[in-house]
C-alpha cells in the first residue's frame, strides 16, 4: 500500500495549516504499509503549550472546512501532545520535549517520508 492522492491532499491542507500557526519541524510518514487503516503520519513540534494548542486547532479547523471527519482528538487539555485522528491522516501536534522524548522518527524509521507541498510565502519585500 501507498499513501493516497486522496491523503496526499488532506497533508497539504494539514500541513499548510500547522504552518500558518508557527508549526516547525514538519515531517510526514507513509505508515500505510504497517498500519492498513491510516495512510499519513504528520508531525509536527510546536514551542510551548499555547503553541502546539493553537497548531493543533487551526489543523483542525481547515481540515473540517475542508469537509474532513475528525475520528478523535486526544491531549487538547495539557498541550503537550495533540493527537488528531482523520482516518487516513493522523497528525501528532508535539511539544518540542514530547517530540524528543518519545521519538515517533525513530519508531517509524522504515517508513518513507512522504513530500510535504507548501504554498509558497509572499515576503514583505515583494
Amino acid at each position: 500500500m501507498v499513501a493516497t492522492d486522496s491523503s496526499r491532499d488532506m497533508l497539504a491542507v494539514a500541513a499548510a495549516a500547522a504552518e500558518s500557526k508557527g508549526g516547525e519541524d514538519l515531517i510526514a510518514l507513509d505508515v500505510s504499509q504497517p498500519l492498513p487503516l491510516v495512510d499519513i503520519f504528520l508531525l509536527v513540534t510546536g514551542r510551548s503549550e499555547r503553541n502546539v494548542a493553537a497548531i493543533a486547532d487551526e489543523v483542525e479547523d481547515k481540515l473540517l472546512e475542508a469537509g474532513h471527519k475528525r475520528l478523535r482528538r486526544e491531549g487538547r487539555e495539557e498541550a503537550r501532545w495533540i493527537l488528531l485522528d482523520f482516518g487516513d491522516v493522523v497528525v501528532h501536534v508535539f511539544h518540542e520535549q514530547e517530540r524528543v522524548f518519545y521519538g515517533l522518527e525513530r519508531l517509524w524509521k522504515d517508513c518513507p517520508i512522504v513530500p510535504i507541498e507548501l504554498p509558497a510565502r509572499v515576503s514583505a519585500d515583494d
